[in-house]
């Protein structure tokens, strides 16, 4: 139901960044299609370095607090369908062992997993108190083939 990512291949970057937790942003649009918004635990502003792109409609997380900041257009939605899918959410219970060992681990462990590489972050800057954020615009990146 969604694309995540976040954690650095370098588990020295991920040790930096393990406590380093960024405030909850009030839910002011839902979570559709398309739509990046922050990973978080249960608990209170305890978003991090992981995001994920919806690919359905997730409205169901609005209540739980996870507040979308921006949007896949189109276009970089094609892109983001192509990432490689069939390990479903078996990573997603091993974040630990990710942030330990870093590409090592995903390289043995997930040879086809995709990696990001780069991204380019499209549309106006946000003034400095907007009256209600409005969506910036990802541009999805391209994969990369499998190793």
């Amino acid at each position: 139901f969604v694309v995540q990512f976040g954690i650095s291949s370098y588990p020295a970057v991920s040790a930096a960044w393990l406590d380093a937790n960024i405030k909850d942003d009030p839910v002011t649009q839902s979570n559709q299609r398309g739509y990046v918004t922050y990973a978080k635990t249960t608990q209170p502003n305890s978003r991090s370095t992981q995001i994920f792109i919806s690919f359905r409609d997730n409205s169901s997380l609005d209540s739980q607090g996870f507040a979308p900041f921006g949007v896949v257009d189109a276009e970089g939605m094609k892109v983001v369908e192509m990432f490689y899918d069939q390990y479903g959410d078996q990573p997603t219970n091993e974040q630990d062992q990710i942030t330990k060992l870093g590409k090592a681990y995903l390289d043995k462990k997930y040879p086809k997993l995709d990696v990001i590489k780069h991204v380019t972050v499209v549309g106006a800057a946000a003034s400095a108190a907007p009256a209600k954020p409005a969506a910036g615009k990802v541009a999805a990146p391209a994969p990369t083939k499998p190793r």
